[in-house]
């Protein structure tokens, strides 16, 4: 695993012990995604996907206080199983784009930022590397590493299993 933090951009990198077929899957399936997606402590309830290029996603995550935070986004780029990339932003319900304030995000947090992910077959494990643009830097590089960390275990333990 490895992180690196940069100007406006969070790169992780994983290998987890699964087929590159399975990592895709666990991100293009919604029955799958809603297994792992959120931190530690939170649910996925929805999970809507229109996979295909120019198709959007909603997300909802429940935190264990109860409290929905909601998210969409576009899907610019899809190279089976190799890579996604796609929008990212706060959302209500309906899927309209909202600022993350309504969530209690600082100001700063971009309407839309850019999540791209890649897939390579490492020996029969999946080396995933994902690079969420447009963060600004500091709460919310934080905040957006520890989350993603935190999904990326839960996503690693569904995959063990």
């Amino acid at each position: 695993m490895s992180t690196k933090i940069e100007a406006d951009e969070l790169v992780i990198e994983r290998v987890f012990d699964a087929p590159r077929e399975l990592v895709w899957k666990a991100w293009t399936e919604p029955e799958r995604a809603m297994q792992w997606w959120g931190p530690r402590g939170y649910t996925t309830p929805v999970a809507r996907m229109d996979f295909r290029v120019g198709g959007k996603f909603l997300n909802c995550m429940r935190g264990p206080d109860g409290v929905d935070i909601w998210s969409t986004g576009v899907y610019k780029e899809i190279v089976e199983p190799e890579r996604l990339v796609m929008t990212d932003s706060f959302a209500d319900k309906d899927g309209n784009v909202v600022n993350g304030t309504v969530y209690g995000m600082p100001e700063g947090v971009p309407d839309e930022m850019l999540v791209t992910v890649t897939f390579e077959d490492v020996g029969g494990k999946t080396r995933m590397t994902l690079r969420h643009s447009g963060l600004p830097a500091g709460f919310h590089l934080d905040g957006a590493n520890q989350g993603w960390n935190e999904m990326f275990d839960k996503l690693d333990e569904l995959l063990a299993v």
